[in-house]
């Protein structure tokens, strides 16, 4: 009994990393006024995370292997609370900023660990249950945030966003260090610097890049001397590792098709589920006319989607194998994401509601025996390290998802809305966003209702362009998935011993 308690303290971790993505998002305008943010320090407030996030989860995973994985988990619990702490009570957006690169710290000691300790905690049996809670803790908090977020900034001052961490973080602490064995790899051959650098640089410089894509333009020169650097850095990262001594990860890893299967699903969800929490509240506040907290409370069928789809898909998992929860689940997010797109102008919120709960049934179903499939491969003495490579391809893959999708969006948008017999420079206010034409419509004195019922379905078709790409990543990795994943469960044992005696 003791060990689901322990669990029940990791899944409280990962609840509150998963908030703290996305609370930030709708506290954004609150803080530009208290604060006096610019719009650049309000992006710097959401990018700081995601790139130090993003950036060290490679390099964090290991070091819970040499070093002790309860001790680093505690380690990151204990930097969020202390973040959150100065945060709620910072006098300018340098402060939150810096906050929000701690808290990025924070979360990537947080985010491979917890899923690092499961062999240590349960066998075969049992691992795949544990997995799928960890999968829907992770999965409600990131939609939770905004619901949090909402009711925290109508009822009490901006910084409760961040001070409803602390309390939480204080009963995750107690309980991991009562109930949490230590475990680490006590042969660990040593620390990997040079490898841990070129990633974090690698990452780094390739999450700035996507995230300022959308931005600045694809082809503008900073973002391509971003993504070129990403690129350059990580191919050395890859080339150092296959000769290193003591490599910070196990290539030998791509090899195997359980893994790699694995890998690819939960990539091809993630991407699924970043994409809707990026696509979902500008549709709700833009189309349907929801403020914060209606918007936050919109986004819930996700969470009920995802908290029913986990232990289904561990189910299935446990009696038929990997391969069919894991290519159902994505063929049912594909499907939901395609019922998205094909959204009417007159559609009220029942039928997002509707697909939205597919989509997060189907996210829940696919992520937790695609986990188990990435764990059941991994020697107990490599599981920070394993745990670390897919959860950083899933950072990545979010980052991708909701860069691409907002270019496809702001295409698709900007080709429809109509600008005809505007000015000049109400015409490029109304081809810059949604926003900005509902404010042009609003001053019109003839025409406004048409223009912003013309924007309205501009914005429904760049959405549409946006969701069928998101589909379409989703029902290739189902794809990808059922060809690479076993039918039934095996024994993982003499994979595991294999790779353990790989030098």
């Amino acid at each position: 009994m003791k060990r689901w308690w322990a669990l029940a303290a990791l899944a409280l971790s990962l609840i509150t990393m998963g908030f703290d993505v996305t609370i930030l998002n709708v506290a954004l305008p609150t803080l530009a006024t208290e604060l006096d943010a610019t719009t650049g320090e309000l992006q710097w407030m959401v990018d700081a995370f995601v790139l130090v996030f993003a950036g060290l989860l490679l390099p964090m995973g290991a070091l819970g292997d040499r070093y002790g994985r309860k001790r680093l988990l505690l380690a990151g619990l204990v930097v969020i609370g202390l973040a959150s702490l100065a945060m709620a009570w910072a006098g300018s957006p340098e402060l939150v900023i810096a906050g929000r690169v701690l808290m990025g710290v924070g979360a990537a000691l947080i985010t491979p660990i917890s899923l690092a300790v499961l062999p240590t905690l349960f066998g075969p049996e049992e691992r795949g249950r544990a997995i799928a809670v960890l999968m829907a803790g992770m999965g409600v908090g990131i939609p939770l945030g905004p619901v949090l977020g909402g009711y925290l900034l109508e009822h009490y001052w901006w910084g409760s966003v961040f001070l409803i961490n602390v309390p939480v973080v204080l009963v995750a602490v107690a309980a991991i260090a009562v109930l949490l064995p230590e475990s680490r790899d006590a042969e660990h051959p040593g620390v990997d610097y040079l490898g841990g650098l070129l990633a974090v640089a690698g990452l780094v410089a390739l999450v700035w890049g996507v995230i300022e894509a959308p931005v600045r333009g694809w082809g503008a020169p900073s973002v391509l001397s971003a993504l070129g650097a990403g690129a350059v850095l990580l191919t050395a990262f890859v080339l150092w590792e296959r000769r290193a001594r003591a490599p910070m990860i196990d290539l030998a890893l791509f090899a195997r098709r359980r893994f790699l299967g694995g890998t690819i699903a939960a990539v091809s969800a993630s991407f699924g589920l970043f994409g809707l929490l990026f696509l979902v509240p500008q549709y709700l506040g833009f189309v349907l006319g929801f403020d914060p907290l209606e918007t936050g409370l919109g986004l819930m069928p996700v969470v009920g989607g995802v908290v029913l789809g986990s232990p289904l898909g561990e189910r299935l998992a446990a009696r038929l194998g990997h391969r069919l929860p894991v290519v159902l689940g994505l063929l049912v997010l594909g499907g939901g994401l395609l019922a998205g797109a094909a959204t009417g102008a007159d559609d009220r919120y029942g039928y997002a509601a509707a697909w939205y709960t597919a989509v997060g049934l189907g996210c829940g179903m696919a992520l937790a025996p695609a986990m188990d499939a990435v764990i059941g491969e991994l020697p107990p003495a490599r599981s920070g390290s394993g745990t670390s490579i897919t959860m950083t391809l899933r950072q990545v893959a979010g980052a991708f998802g909701v860069a691409l999708l907002g270019s496809l969006l702001s295409r698709g948008y900007a080709d429809r809305v109509p600008t005809a017999g505007l000015p000049p420079d109400a015409a490029a206010a109304v081809r810059e966003s949604p926003a900005g034409a509902l404010a042009v419509a609003e001053r019109l004195e003839t025409g406004g209702a048409a223009l912003a019922t013309g924007a309205r379905e501009a914005f429904l078709h760049g959405t549409a362009l946006a969701l069928t790409a998101n589909a379409a990543v989703a029902l290739a990795g189902a794809i990808v998935a059922g060809l690479l994943l076993r039918a039934a469960r095996r024994d993982t044992s003499e994979s595991r011993d294999e790779l353990a005696r790989t030098p």
